[in-house]
């Protein structure tokens, strides 16, 4: 199996990431945070920190740093420093900048900003009355005509068994290892920007429209992300920042995040409150779901996580169904996509009250999700283009044990031991991808794109696919990624990057050996005249074979250049497309500490063609360990103040190695060519989603005690 390529420069730390870039000339930002929640900035002095030592310049919203608003496929990017209103505690308003790093922070520190404060919104629970529709996520009623029911309330009454609660999760921050940085340098009235992202010719064109020149003239560079799950889709502050700062000094300016502004001054997901109700017959059958949810957003209004609509409007089959989304505007950080929007926090109410309907039926909870498993979305026409979902529950609880789970759960000296499991789920996609090959007399290959690879290995993916479309070995085999002056590879998330990329560059591949055969057979060439065909690396004619470089070299060429363009087509209109997986977690409790240890964690999955299978490995137990995370670990704590009590990795809870048993992860292996030629479906999300439930799950088992919200503490398992 193929190591990651970019690994040995990696572990020795020879990979440049974007704040590791450092220019002649130049100097250093540091930005100034808000000390409210809500109100209006009415002045900020900035005479001290203009005198301070080394200082070069202070920008607030009483300048103008001429900077317009972006907007992309993930809605409009906010731009700091373009009013004076305060929207939250840790927002931006204020950029600093001196020669060194220590200058900047100082002199940061100096500035006065007098308020006028407002009223903030700060607690999810005290605002629920005022929660809103949430745009673009309409309400949705599915009755089956034949039930005989003119209402979700009659499907309901209708149903023998019925369980109806509410969960409720934490908001959390994306936590990379590599926070949000940028350096900006112009040279002849052009900017390059060293910036950590998910698709650089995206934040190309958001730096374009907000510094109100061409996107020609502006140049990403990201060859290596230190994580982004999401967090670095959008275009982020500090590019922004130093951009502007750049041009108006005429330096380079790097500005990089301290790893407590990067918890407010970018974006997280969501807290949520979701009441999830299901009606089935005795024999386990869903008779009526109901998924009516609540999340926190910004005061903008910026992002809603749609967990009943990313779940239950999917997961299984059920005549009747009703979905709603609300959402609830706080003074508070904003909310964004982070791994499995909508899925994760989602899966984690819908599985649990799976589990507690399984426990009212005294039914196994296996043969319950299995018992209800859809052909097709509650109410489409449109099958699953495939799904071994079954499979992966009947691999699973072979290699987990499932057959020696008790009902009670189990003791192992002052340990109360359980086992859980859950569904996941996360939808197959697809981006629009263009990617350049270029074939070179030297016989090697080049296969660029500007996407992004944020520790995903897509890098690697590409090698490989392009060795094996071009029907050469891989060493010989160039993937470049991460710079807007290649050819537009989409955005590197939704799970996207291997299919998108990956069909693209068949198409490029097959443009690539349509152009060597033509230029074989032209006029002057070796060939000429000739049927010429290629394989591995060669153009026969006949008995006759000569290499491309060869070609190349014989036509005094030194290379020749193609693409290939791949989006979604008229496959949407005939199939419905996921990926599938089934979780399994076993936890201890403690009898008197009441700790909760995760012992023993198995994904199967069902996620089409693995390209890589280490990678593949690696990708979904970091989702799993995520999925551990938010059902033991982690939740910002937001004061009255609309501070964030938590907001640095000192306090802000990560699970650590201790934390983290074996965690193993088995594949059901099945192409599928229905959704993309490469046959690949996206697994970098679905490792997360389910997790939390079957940790739930299996506290329950373990202990009597059910919890119906995350993160799990010791103080939950403190009852009688």
């Amino acid at each position: 199996m193929t190591a990651r390529l970019d690994g040995p420069l990696k572990v020795t730390g020879q990979a440049k990431y974007g704040a590791d870039n450092n220019l002649p000339g130049m100097v250093h930002g540091y930005l100034v945070l808000s000390t409210i929640a809500r109100g209006e900035i009415e002045s900020m002095d900035v005479t001290a920190a203009k005198s301070a030592p080394g200082v070069l310049g202070v920008y607030t919203p009483f300048d103008n740093l001429e900077l317009a608003t972006p907007s992309s496929m993930l809605g409009e990017t906010w731009v700091p420093l373009q009013n004076r209103e305060v929207a939250y505690y840790g927002q931006p308003i204020g950029f600093v900048i001196a020669e060194t790093f220590e200058q900047a922070r100082d002199a940061a520190t100096l500035v006065e900003t007098g308020y006028r404060t407002e009223p903030a919104k700060t607690s999810f629970e005290d605002s629920l009355a005022e929660a809103e529709r949430a745009p673009d996520r309409e309400d949705l009623e599915i009755l089956d005509e034949d039930s005989g029911v003119t209402s979700i309330a009659e499907a309901f009454e209708a149903s023998p068994v019925v369980v109806d609660q509410t969960y409720s999760t934490a908001t959390q921050n994306h936590a990379a290892m590599e926070p949000h940085s940028a350096v900006a340098v112009w040279e002849g009235g052009e900017l390059t920007l060293y910036t950590p992202n998910q698709g650089s010719h995206m934040v190309a064109a958001d730096m374009a429209t907000a510094l109100g020149v061409d996107v020609a003239q502006v140049h990403v560079v990201n060859p290596y992300v230190g994580g982004a799950f999401g967090g670095k889709g959008k275009t982020s502050t500090p590019a922004f920042l130093a951009a502007a700062a750049s041009r108006a000094l005429g330096r380079p300016v790097k500005a990089t995040l301290t790893r407590e502004q990067v918890f407010t001054v970018t974006a997280g997901r969501a807290a949520t409150r979701q009441r999830v109700a299901l009606g089935a017959d005795r024999d386990g059958r869903l008779i009526a779901v109901r998924h009516d949810s609540w999340c926190t957003t910004d005061a903008a209004r910026s992002f809603v996580e749609p967990t009943s609509h990313g779940t239950s409007l999917e997961w299984y089959a059920t005549p009747n169904l009703a979905v709603s989304q609300r959402i609830v505007p706080l003074n508070v950080p904003p909310t964004t996509f982070m791994r499995a929007p909508g899925e994760a926090p989602g899966s984690f109410a819908l599985e649990s009250a799976i589990d507690e309907l399984a426990v009212e039926l005294g039914m196994d909870p296996i043969e319950l999700r299995k018992r209800n498993n859809s052909t097709a979305p509650p109410g489409k026409d449109l099958q699953w283009s495939s799904k071994h979902l079954d499979e992966c529950f009947d691999v699973g609880a072979q290699r987990f044990g499932w057959a020696n789970r008790s009902p009670q759960g189990r003791t192992e000296g002052d340990w109360q031991v359980g086992m859980g499991v859950a569904v996941a789920m996360f939808p197959a996609l697809r981006f629009p991808a263009t990617v350049g090959i270029e074939l070179r007399a030297d016989e090697t290959a080049v296969v660029s794109t500007s996407g992004a690879d944020p520790g995903t290995g897509l890098l690697t993916v590409m090698s490989h696919i392009g060795a094996e479309s071009l029907d050469l070995p891989e060493e010989r085999i160039t993937p470049q990624l991460g710079d807007s002056a290649l050819p537009p590879g989409g955005l590197s998330g939704g799970s996207t990057a291997t299919a998108s990329v990956g069909t693209a560059i068949q198409l490029a591949a097959t443009a690539a050996v349509d152009e060597l055969t033509a230029l074989a057979s032209g006029p002057g060439a070796p060939f000429a005249g000739k049927e010429v065909t290629y394989a591995h690396g060669e153009l026969f004619a006949g008995d006759e074979s000569i290499t491309f470089g060869e070609l190349l070299r014989a036509l005094g060429r030194e290379s020749v250049s193609v693409s290939g363009t791949s989006a979604p087509g008229e496959e949407l209109t005939k199939h419905s497309f996921s990926s599938f997986g089934a979780q399994f977690v076993e936890v201890k409790v403690h009898k008197w500490t009441r700790e909760t240890r995760v012992s023993r964690m198995l994904g199967v999955f069902d996620c089409g063609r693995i390209i890589n299978e280490k990678l593949a490995t690696s990708q979904l137990q970091g989702g799993m360990i995520w999925g551990v995370s938010a059902a033991l670990h982690e939740a910002m704590e937001v004061e009255g103040s609309g501070r964030l009590a938590n907001g640095d990795f000192a306090s802000y809870l990560l699970p650590v190695n201790a934390d983290i048993p074996e965690v193993d992860v088995e594949f059901v292996k099945y192409p599928d060519t229905l959704h993309n030629s490469v046959g690949a479906k996206g697994l970098g999300e679905i490792g997360t989603v389910g997790v939390a439930a079957a940790v739930a799950n299996a506290v329950s088992n373990a202990t009597g005690i059910r919890v119906r919200h995350i993160p799990i503490t010791i103080e939950d398992m403190l009852v009688d």
